[in-house]
């Protein structure tokens, strides 16, 4: 709070765990220029509904109780229009709450001070108009004493706003004297110990802070009494941008106890769990794994069922096409429980986009079925394709056949910030030389964050067939291969690596980049992944699973997911079943 008043520091960043203060200082910085120095102040939430929330629940109540505010923030039950959810008028300035999903919120009007809290959540792109953060920066530029502070829990390396924020900064950490030694430290989670029992069963209870100079160990009391005696320290030359970084083990409101528990149960967890706590606890990036799977290895996890038929844990299908020159590529996915997958089948259109009768076939395919093990059959549930090539054409062929089935997609870079899948958004298509304004529906995925997921479900540990015998159930995630899939699709579903590289400013970012020229495989695996994602597959409750198990006559699924089919039940004469549109 001290840079972000102080006239020097022009831009403040703030990276750390989660609620360690970081909302709470830009709730006082809003409330300080109301009262003090009035200005246009906007407040950056990563979307409409969280910046009603953030209005409602913590500006309101502090400018209601807060006595030096209450005149001058009017009544939110008059008529006369100063005090909106998101707008409010003060003497001498006002202050606009917007999401950044909202293009036309942060493009309205000049703004001297602008804060953006939790901007690793916000979308790749504002709309049509491009990064939401740079967008809201340009209402600033004609203010000399204009402030930027950027607030957020980071994410993935090389595609963290926030990261890539503080590393342009001073880049200040906070050091805190030993109260043994009086060696001074940043705290650092490999210094948290914890004590096991014989059986090495772990102890939470007993952790504890080990200084790094004399081993002494802290107490949460002598821990937190250490940190109120702890400054900041800048590790580079401040050149008008501050930035903190602080992690959890700072945090006056939480005890190591319960740190050690987060991350026990994250790491029992797997990747998914532990990258929650490396963000929001340690407050730092999470490196993705990107390295490709071994073909040949997987041709060794191959499995057997029956040619174009979907096995019992199957219960949705999703296929995902890549449009090439001559050709449409589609491969089409079974899902079932834990979005374990199964390739069903794997289809070469030949003619490409300019030959009606390629789009004829592709139309043909949604209407195509597959024989599930329960004896019941299958259609496709929803046929995300790429519109990277022939936009036009897609996006004609799309609206004939309808939206309900098929989903357009555009592949973005990066990784996930606010959401993997972000959509649909209504774009301009021309179709038969005539522009439709809105004509399409357009899907946005971030490619990044499904194929590093992809390539991590399929590094996974499995049963052996010993194994499976005695009982032993696949991971959630799990990717199940047939036998039929040759070595050439295999090399295309691994055809890529993720690297670490460094732009001409010297900083680092994650990029794909091939191994092999093909990789249709792997681009229609992210397209049916993100077809899932569509259909709400990750968002199902226990219910909802159930009913399509019922519905295709398996049995219940355990935790594990795994399924068996089953004899259909005998239908009852008094009652009615309305079977879901994704069964044939």
């Amino acid at each position: 709070m001290d840079a972000i008043s102080d006239p020097a520091a022009e831009t403040v960043v703030i990276m750390s765990s989660s609620q360690i203060g970081k909302s709470e200082s830009l709730l006082n910085m809003v409330g300080y220029h109301i009262d003090h120095d009035p200005a246009p102040i906007m407040v950056v939430m990563p979307t409409e509904r969280d910046a009603e929330t953030w209005s409602k629940d913590r500006f309101s109540p502090m400018a209601r109780d807060t006595p030096c505010l209450q005149n001058k923030i009017a009544n939110p039950k008059s008529r006369d229009g100063n005090n909106k959810i998101l707008h409010k008028r003060f003497p001498g300035g006002h202050l606009t709450i917007v999401g950044a999903n909202a293009p036309s919120g942060l493009a309205s009007r000049p703004i001297r001070l602008l804060l953006c809290d939790e901007v690793d959540r916000y979308p790749f792109s504002a709309g049509a108009e491009g990064d939401p953060v740079n967008l809201a920066r340009k209402r600033t530029v004609t203010f000399w004493n204009r402030k930027i502070v950027l607030v957020s829990t980071p994410t993935n390396k090389g595609a963290s706003r926030i990261e890539a924020a503080f590393e342009e900064s001073d880049q200040r950490r906070f050091w805190v004297p030993c109260p043994d030694c009086g060696a001074e430290q940043i705290l650092t989670w490999p210094q948290v110990r914890w004590d096991k029992d014989a059986d090495g069963s772990h102890k939470p209870e007993t952790a504890r802070y080990h200084c790094i100079d004399c081993d002494a160990a802290w107490r949460d009391e002598v821990r937190w009494a250490a940190v109120s005696k702890g400054h900041w320290v800048a590790e580079q030359p401040f050149a008008g941008t501050a930035g903190f970084h602080l992690n959890e083990i700072y945090s006056p409101w939480v005890r190591l106890a319960a740190m050690v528990k987060t991350f026990l149960s994250a790491r029992a967890g797997g990747d998914d769990m532990m990258k929650t706590f490396i963000n929001t606890s340690l407050g730092e990036t999470w490196i993705e794994s990107g390295e490709a799977p071994d073909w040949q290895r997987l041709q060794g996890q191959k499995e057997e069922w029956k040619p174009g038929t979907v096995p019992a844990g199957g219960l949705f299908l999703t296929a995902g096409a890549d449009v090439q020159k001559d050709r449409i590529e589609v491969d089409v996915w079974a899902w079932g429980r834990g979005l374990q997958s199964w390739l069903i089948d794997h289809v070469v259109i030949e003619g490409g986009p300019g030959d009606p009768d390629c789009w004829q076939e592709l139309a043909d395919l949604l209407g195509r079925t597959w024989a599930h093990a329960s004896g019941q059959h299958l259609t496709i549930a929803k046929l995300a394709i790429d519109t990277g090539y022939e936009t036009s054409a897609v996006y004609a062929w799309a609206r004939q056949v309808g939206f309900g089935q098929v989903a357009p997609v555009k592949g973005l870079e990066g990784f996930n910030r606010a959401s993997p899948v972000t959509g649909p958004t209504f774009v301009d298509a021309t179709i038969g030389g005539k522009r439709l304004r809105r004509g399409a529906r357009l899907w946005s995925v971030a490619t990044s964050t499904f194929k590093a997921e992809t390539y991590r479900f399929l590094r996974q540990d499995r049963p052996t067939p010993e194994e499976i015998t005695t009982g032993a159930s696949f991971p959630a995630g799990a990717v199940h291969l047939p036998s039929w899939a040759d070595s050439e699709w295999l090399k295309q579903l691994t055809a890529e690596q993720l690297v670490t590289i460094k732009n001409k400013r010297g900083f680092t970012k994650l990029e794909w980049q091939k191994l092999r020229e093909r990789n249709e495989a792997l681009d229609c695996r992210v397209y049916a992944r993100a077809a899932a994602w569509i259909a709400g597959a990750d968002r199902w409750s226990e219910a909802r699973w159930q009913e399509l198990e019922r519905q295709l006559a398996v049995e219940a699924a355990g935790s594990d997911g795994d399924v068996a089919a089953k004899s259909p039940p005998r239908p009852s004469a008094r009652r009615r079943s309305v079977r879901s549109s994704y069964m044939g």
